[in-house]
């Protein structure tokens, strides 16, 4: 492999244009060479940001582009699973944001076109590279906290989406949640072998009508024994609340939320601290960026992704199960073959 990656970025939305911003102006061993958009104005802008030399409209004229070693999938989540299976096909290496697809069976489609291809994938949980959440997973992994009895994620968003997106998300467990899913596997590097979900629309009641909830506490426990418990909230008005706490037998680990700056007011009234960031690009803007850095060292040093399509897959599946306890009031199983 030469000393740069060449890369082709699907999807010229808000994501797509972070990750070329990143690769672009940030990662030197990435060569950006091409982006593709069924909606062309949008490429058109992000390449003239961004200078990328090559616009498509077509997301296969990109991956059969000689000059593309990897591609970046960061279209749709519709549109994954087939073009995970095309850049597969054509030999690529793939970065997939999440999820993979809605379908478990679409999810091993793809899964088996990768690993016949024998190319690398990795799915975009940035929150892994969060420096605060990997310090937690490494606190655990050296065993400072002792034997992991619980752990609690919170996860809400300061306002909640379109409701024109709510209704093509998949449903807050596949959508929101599905982070926090896969952050309960990654902080302890075990699996889940129950789910209970409880959840209602409290924030915004056309997310109710469209058959959503943007309200959800979540326990979880894990095949040791220890559990987890999420909880969502599509508006926290505060701004962009990211959480984690594991505790064990000889202690605990708390990650809280970033802020604009360290400092606190103390006056004979009150007690001042800045709120938490407000925007989720601005939260994880570092994750963002160590992500792609991991991708684009897989590749040229022919390692594999830390996160796999197996991670892309689990989470799906803890999002169905959690939605089957939503409906029914009953806690649900899952197995997870190793």
């Amino acid at each position: 492999m030469s000393e740069q990656i060449g890369i082709g970025i699907i999807g010229a939305g808000r994501i797509g244009q972070l990750h070329a911003d990143n690769l672009v102006c940030r990662i030197p061993q990435a060569n950006v060479t091409a982006i593709a958009d069924v909606y062309i104005d949008a490429a058109h802008k992000c390449a003239k940001q961004c200078h990328i030399p090559n616009v498509f409209d077509e997301p296969r004229r990109l991956i059969e582009d000689p000059q593309v070693d990897a591609v970046l999938i960061c279209s749709s989540t519709n549109t994954h699973a087939e073009l995970i299976i095309e850049a597969a096909q054509a030999g690529k290496h793939i970065f997939c944001e999440k999820p993979i697809d809605f379908q478990i069976k679409t999810i091993d489609r793809a899964l088996e076109a990768v690993k016949k291809a024998g190319v690398k994938l990795q799915i975009g949980f940035n929150r892994r590279f969060d420096p605060g959440f990997k310090h937690a997973r490494d606190t655990v992994a050296a065993g400072k906290i002792g034997v992991p009895h619980m752990v609690r994620i919170t996860s809400r968003d300061p306002e909640p989406p379109p409701i024109e997106y709510v209704k093509v998300s998949g449903g807050l467990f596949l959508d929101m949640t599905i982070h926090d899913f896969d952050m309960c596997r990654y902080l302890l590097g075990e699996e889940i072998s129950r789910i209970y979900a409880q959840g209602s629309s409290l924030v915004n009641p056309e997310i109710g009508r469209a058959g959503d909830i943007d309200t959800a506490i979540v326990t979880l426990t894990y095949e040791s024994g220890a559990f987890c418990t999420i909880d969502n909230s599509r508006q926290a008005v505060y701004g962009y609340d990211q959480r984690v706490e594991v505790f064990g037998s000889e202690g605990c680990i708390i990650i809280g939320n970033p802020t604009p700056y360290n400092g606190t007011l103390c006056t004979q009234s009150r007690v001042e601290q800045p709120l938490p960031l407000y925007f989720f690009i601005e939260r994880y803007n570092v994750s963002f960026l160590e992500e792609m850095r991991h991708f684009v060292k897989c590749v040229q040093e022919d390692t594999v992704p830390a996160v796999s399509g197996r991670d892309g897959k689990i989470p799906v599946m803890m999002g169905m199960a959690a939605r089957e306890s939503l409906e029914t009031g009953l806690p649900v199983s899952i197995a997870i073959a190793g």
